[in-house]
């Protein structure tokens, strides 16, 4: 007799790889949870201490999992040398890689909002 065991992998896990993947993307200054992160953050570190566990970081990163689809949604800052919309993509791309390599999941949607361009501090001319 075989026995077959079945993996679940809870999504405050997939929220943390798909923040650390978000943040290794050049262009991306910092995660931003925003209003509805921040209570969603709140609320799963509340239910992680409960358990006992540390909290994972994942602040500005959302994961809903529903119907066998998987999406990933990523509130960020990024670089002001940088356009906003490629550092998106590139995280996009980033983040559905990492988390099939890490958790053997698929994502089907991952969805990226700029909150902010974080400006470069201007450089001084030569000889001032």
């Amino acid at each position: 007799m075989t026995v077959e065991a079945e993996y679940v992998i809870a999504d405050p896990v997939v929220a943390s790889v798909a923040a650390r993947a978000a943040l290794a993307t050049p262009g991306v200054v910092r995660l931003e949870p925003g209003l509805v992160g921040l209570v969603t953050a709140w609320t799963r570190a509340a239910r992680q201490r409960w358990k006992g566990l540390d909290p994972a970081p994942a602040d500005g990163v959302r994961v809903r999992s529903a119907d066998g689809r998987l999406t990933v949604q990523v509130d960020l800052v990024t670089s002001g040398v940088d356009q906003a919309a490629a550092v998106g993509r590139a995280v996009q791309r980033s983040v559905t890689r990492v988390v099939a390599e890490q958790t053997g999941l698929a994502v089907t949607e991952v969805l990226v909002s700029v909150l902010d361009i974080d400006p470069v501090a201007p450089i001084e001319p030569e000889g001032r």
